[in-house]
């Protein structure tokens, strides 16, 4: 393998093809990164909406859940940008279409964020009716609402317990990135296909892109490993019988 044409002059906007690598690893981790901040925001209020007793939270957010994981996230990148500015008044439209600032890397944002939350929202979900029933039952006889008791009691625990199935959610975020290059995204998936293009270096640079995925994810990995160690509740049994 020869690796030398990372330095060689890029095919065009000056620098050399090392510099399209750098550029296409910083548009994954920024599209990455915004979009888990939006999936494990959204996620977690609808995975708390979808263990209340009261239908009326509990029923939306079931079906945004249900609505959101079962669309492909390639159908759902279209959507958000070609047919969003299509469908929203004629200002916002038009806004969307010609003067958003970076407008493929927000739809990609957007759409990674909105599409990951209905897969944490589950993972809360299911952390939070793993909880015995009887906490629940002495936080409110203790006098605190219902609100308190998912603040102070429940999600406490209920977010120890979820930490490694979130971690294969935070993983899946930065692979599903890739899918953003369908909109126009120069994330490194991208850029390495445009590389391969010019260079005719299909292996070398493939290589090169594997190769940095797998440090991004080891390292999630290994964070999330020290979190769950350092947040692990001592004697405690993750898959409680909730009776």
């Amino acid at each position: 393998m020869d690796f030398s044409f990372l330095n060689q002059p890029a095919f065009s906007g000056g620098g050399v093809y090392l510099d399209w690598v750098i550029s296409g690893i910083k548009w994954t981790l920024l599209v990455s990164i915004l979009g888990w901040v939006i999936a494990f925001s959204v996620g977690s209020v609808l995975g708390v909406l979808r263990t209340t007793p009261l239908a009326w939270l509990r029923v939306p957010a079931t079906i945004y859940v249900e609505a959101f994981r079962n669309v492909p996230l390639l159908v759902q990148m279209f959507i958000w940008y070609f047919v969003v500015p299509e469908i929203v008044p004629k200002a916002a439209g038009d806004w969307l279409k010609t003067q958003m600032p970076l407008p493929e890397f927000w739809n990609a944002v957007l759409c990674l964020g909105f599409y990951t939350a209905s897969r944490v929202a589950e993972q809360v979900r299911s952390g939070i009716q793993s909880m015995p029933k009887g906490q629940t039952h002495a936080a409110l006889a203790m006098g605190l609402t219902l609100p308190q008791t998912y603040r102070h009691v429940l999600l406490p625990m209920a977010y120890r317990i979820v930490i490694p199935p979130m971690t294969t959610e935070f993983l899946t975020i930065f692979k599903n990135s890739s899918v953003a290059l369908t909109i126009g995204v120069l994330e490194l998936t991208a850029q390495a296909r445009q590389i391969s293009e010019y260079t005719f270096r299909t292996f070398e640079i493939f290589t090169i892109a594997t190769i940095v995925y797998a440090l991004i994810t080891l390292t999630v990995t290994f964070s999330m490993r020290w979190l769950e160690t350092k947040t692990r509740v001592p004697g405690y049994i993750g898959s409680g019988t909730g009776k």
